[in-house]
């Protein structure tokens, strides 16, 4: 089946996101664990991601757990610490679709603080063709609506859209409305999938 739009997931696909690493390196592994089982922080993440203040949301979570309260506020203050760094590969990629003509989306469980934070000190994040942001939608990955809404507003059939992530909850939910997928593992396998797929050369793809 022909693509007419090639969709990437930006967390671990574009920028890794793995707060834990930040976590091992200020507090330590072991307490870093000791944290993230008595406080859900990615939990706390989901409601920014649907659209909480982000400020508001991470120092609310930090005065109800005390004993962590410094380290949680850094998921605000120093968020750009925890996101980082950027997937090189990855971005050579989407660059080498949009140069082709080819439509390139972003669709993404974010929020609109930390947004706000990333779009500034990732140019790459402005060079889309259209934006699905889940704390604008009011909805996250991988619930069925956020998918029809991309579907509704992009005029495309699902079967043309090929979509990377690297969760395999979000990868299944397209797949279910007929999207094609890719589970993002690394950008040489993605790369791989692309020039499979005729999008790229692998010259174009390297």
């Amino acid at each position: 089946m022909a693509v007419d739009a090639v969709i990437f997931d930006i967390g671990n696909v574009l920028i890794r996101w793995q707060p834990e690493i930040y976590y091992d390196a200020t507090l330590g592994e072991d307490q870093r664990r000791e944290m993230f089982a008595e406080v859900d922080l990615h939990g706390m993440n989901d409601l920014i991601d649907r659209g909480a203040d982000f400020r508001e949301t991470v120092y609310d979570c930090a005065e109800r757990n005390p004993k962590w309260r410094a380290a949680i506020r850094d998921w605000h203050d120093r968020w750009l610490d925890l996101a980082q760094p950027e997937i090189p590969h990855s971005i050579r990629l989407k660059k080498a679709l949009r140069d082709k003509g080819i439509p390139v989306f972003a669709l993404t469980n974010f929020g609109i603080g930390t947004w706000a934070v990333a779009e500034p000190a990732y140019p790459f994040l402005k060079e889309f063709d259209r934006h699905y942001i889940s704390a604008e939608m009011k909805v996250i990955k991988p619930e069925a609506r956020i998918y029809e809404m991309v579907e509704a507003d992009c005029g495309i059939a699902p079967e043309r859209l090929l979509f990377t992530d690297d969760k395999a909850d979000n990868i299944a939910a397209a797949a279910a409305r007929g999207w094609q997928t890719h589970l993002f593992e690394g950008p040489q396998e993605w790369a791989a999938r692309l020039v499979a797929e005729g999008l790229l050369t692998e010259e174009e793809a390297a």
